[in-house]
């Protein structure tokens, strides 16, 4: 219980002059008042083994058995959800995909062409699937109520189609057993589509000839992956990329042009890219591209390793390196093969060197 002790206050009033208060009979004297003022007891007043300190708060109370059951629960919860994530992304995967087909090419090599749908957008995006070992698991995976034909319909099968065999053969041909991967670590491509460079012939990009030159490594690797992402222009669409040629036109370079048409410079994105490498159980890659942001994309939150940069010279550039430009020989066409040269093209891939971090050595002519 608190005592009460008695203190004394002056109260002075304001003075300008230096004056004593006293002798000056326009101020009043002094005032003085007797106050009471409850204070604490003090420590040494009491037993000090049963005195508290007011300054020191109490020390945290250890855990009972159930907070302790509390927080290892918690802890096995996040543990739980770790790996569920992992399972969810197999079982309910980002991208998956719903068909492919042998796809023939004019020099007697093959590939499997696959159509995945996703979560991000309504776009149909492609994969171009070199070699046998690499496979969809989401298009292998069994659907309720499908028969054999269903399954040979959208491509869940293993090895080649006959038209002479009979269903026997063909059921038996479908189970056939795959290794689960290819040998060696695979070439992939994640390739944004282009149609101005891949159809239209145009010389403003170098678009058609990274996809052919991509093309032709996998063919002759005999394993590989084109992932084919439906996002035009960097991202802004067929229209859009097409006004931004007419600001090229008028001076400004690829990168001002988006700007000026208020978009990004680059504006795709690559997790349908990673949804589609990790349906095709690929974890360890060797990256056709120059360009740095797509390998910190693919890699970021994801269990796939970009294991090697291939680099992708421009044809042109690399016949100035060679001392062959005057043999250079431009080559128009949308099939394999596609060589572009031009002042446009070079203005482009300096700004992508110069303004967006792409690893290409500029030739000193230049």
């Amino acid at each position: 219980m608190a005592s009460t002790a008695t203190t004394t206050i002056t109260i002075a009033t304001p003075n300008n002059n230096n004056n004593n208060n006293n002798n000056n009979p326009t101020h009043p004297p002094l005032l003085t008042r007797t106050t009471p003022v409850p204070r604490r007891l003090s420590v040494h007043a009491v037993d000090l083994s049963t005195a508290q300190s007011y300054n020191t708060p109490p020390a945290t109370p250890p855990l009972t058995l159930l907070e302790k059951q509390r927080v290892q629960a918690a802890a096995a919860a996040a543990t739980a959800a770790a790996a569920n994530a992992t399972v969810k992304a197999i079982n309910d995967p980002l991208a998956w995909c719903t068909a492919r087909a042998r796809i023939p090419t004019p020099d007697g090599s093959e590939y499997f062409l696959h159509i995945y749908e996703n979560k991000m957008d309504k776009k149909e995006h492609l994969a171009f699937v070199f070699g046998d070992a690499i496979r969809s698991q989401s298009l292998d995976k069994v659907q309720p109520n499908e028969t054999e034909a269903d399954r040979m319909k959208r491509g869940a099968y293993t090895g080649r189609l006959q038209n002479t065999v009979s269903l026997d053969d063909q059921q038996q041909a479908q189970w056939e057993t795959v290794s689960s991967g290819p040998d060696k670590v695979p070439l992939v491509r994640i390739h944004s589509e282009c149609f101005t460079g891949e159809i239209g012939h145009s010389a403003r990009c170098d678009c058609g000839e990274q996809l052919d030159e991509a093309i032709r490594l996998m063919k002759a690797d005999g394993a590989g992956v084109v992932v084919y992402l439906r996002q035009e222009g960097r991202g802004i669409g067929l229209g859009e990329k097409l006004k931004a040629y007419n600001l090229q036109d008028l001076g400004y370079d690829t990168v001002m042009a988006n700007l000026l048409l208020n978009h990004g410079a680059d504006e795709r994105t690559y997790e349908v890219a990673q949804g589609i490498l990790q349906d095709l159980g690929l974890e360890k890659i060797r990256l056709l591209t120059n360009n740095p942001d797509k390998i910190e994309q693919i890699e970021k939150e994801s269990s796939i390793a970009v294991v090697e940069r291939v680099p992708m010279m421009p044809k042109s550039w690399e016949a100035i390196q060679l001392g062959v430009e005057a043999d250079f020989e431009v080559k128009e066409g949308a099939v394999e093969n596609k060589i572009v040269k031009g002042k446009e093209l070079d203005k482009y891939l300096k700004v992508k060197v110069e303004r967006m971090r792409h690893l290409i050595p500029i030739p000193t002519s230049l």
